[in-house]
């Protein structure tokens, strides 16, 4: 029989998972005990810290062999990646792209870099991510497919791509996702920034679409310190988008000639040299987590009204962020929850506060995004370091 829901009996178990006697508990921290050091210490010995070091191109292809992309430009951050991976879908001023209501702030950011409109898409409990199926029903009603592309009725905007994200590293339902984006003739631009080591249907996150972006911010599952990657099995693609990132430079032994704006983009060697070390543990990084959150799992399936979120049956997610969610008939205790548990030193957060929320998206276009809203109202991220 399952313990009744009590803010008591929900701290009490949190703190049978985390270790005993650590305060503070931080939500997500790096782990640094490979070759961190030597690598980067050979980086600067070497002299070339920027991009032009060995590190960086041995990056790319540690992460090419691991993700299955036949193609990976390493950047300075997941949002330039993000970014870029739009530029080169076609995605222009004026273009509605659809973006997930319960994402980080860049996914919508990126859009309108490209002066474009975020349009925000309702997400399913079942990924935490964008809902394939109500997009299609939403696109069935909303748009008018024409010889120049998928047009809003409503808006009379070109609705040019949508981005799924996997959130918290659980990986979106991408397939009805593809199919979607054929049958309404848009570009798929995968938000990976926080899935490195999550699968689907067992292919790496990312590898399956035209183009993707990966993060290594310091608190994410593997970090460069400040990095991103761009993912593509495009090889013509993959060179543009690495003359777009290196200032649209044209290779020349001296001189200096551009053919187009582009950006100072590419990751320096000593931020490779980190990720090279750190991709080197990411299997133990990934076995650790996976242990972490079964431990979480098991421990809160006795009590009432809560539940750790489970990566769906086509899914072997890397568990970046654990998720604590509330039964909708809870949520009021959500904020209490937060309260008490960072008050002792146990560092939880919510969701983000949905991106159509924020005071510069709010005229943007959107569907129904109820579920969305109940998420954001009962979800909880718990301390998920792999060294937990």
């Amino acid at each position: 029989m399952k313990k009744k829901f009590d803010l008591d009996t929900i701290l009490d178990t949190l703190l049978s998972v985390l270790p005993s006697g650590q305060k503070p508990v931080a939500l997500h921290e790096p782990l640094f005990q490979g070759n961190e050091w030597n690598y980067v210490k050979e980086s600067l010995d070497s002299g070339w810290v920027s991009s032009a070091g060995k590190y960086v191109d041995r990056f790319e292809k540690y992460l090419s062999e691991y993700t299955g992309a036949k193609h990976v430009i390493a950047v300075v951050n997941g949002t330039a990646a993000l970014y870029t991976c739009l530029l080169l879908a076609g995605v222009t001023r004026d273009d509605e792209v659809f973006v997930p209501a319960l994402t980080f702030v860049a996914t919508a950011n990126a859009v309108s870099y490209c002066g474009a409109v975020p349009h925000f898409a309702d997400c399913e409990e079942r990924t935490l991510g964008l809902d394939p199926f109500k997009l299609a029903a939403y696109l069935e009603e909303i748009s008018e497919l024409r010889p120049d592309g998928c047009f809003n009725k409503k808006s009379g905007r070109r609705i040019r791509a949508v981005i799924p994200m996997h959130t918290f590293g659980q990986p979106v339902d991408i397939d009805p996702l593809l199919e979607v984006c054929r049958r309404f003739r848009l570009v798929l631009v995968e938000d990976a920034a926080e899935s490195l080591g999550s699968f689907y249907k067992g292919y790496h996150t990312g590898s399956r679409s035209e183009f993707s972006a990966l993060s290594f911010n310091g608190n994410k599952i593997i970090t460069t310190g400040g990095g991103g990657a761009i993912l593509t099995n495009n090889a013509s693609l993959a060179a543009s988008a690495k003359h777009l990132t290196t200032q649209a430079k044209l290779p020349h032994p001296w001189s200096f000639h551009h053919d187009r704006v582009g950006y100072n983009y590419r990751m320096p060697d000593i931020n490779a040299a980190l990720g090279c070390a750190q991709l080197e543990q990411l299997p133990d990084f990934l076995e650790k987590k996976r242990s972490l959150a079964l431990r979480y799992q098991k421990a809160f399936a006795e009590i009432e009204g809560v539940k750790i979120f489970r990566e769906a049956d086509f899914a072997r997610s890397n568990y970046w962020l654990n998720v604590l969610l509330l039964d909708e008939k809870y949520s009021s205790n959500r904020d209490t929850l937060l309260e008490l548990t960072n008050g002792l030193g146990i560092k939880t957060r919510p969701a983000w506060t949905l991106i159509p929320k924020l005071p510069m998206y709010q005229s943007c276009p959107q569907m129904d995004l109820s579920v969305a809203e109940s998420l954001e109202r009962r979800l909880i991220n718990l301390p998920s370091s792999a060294f937990l």
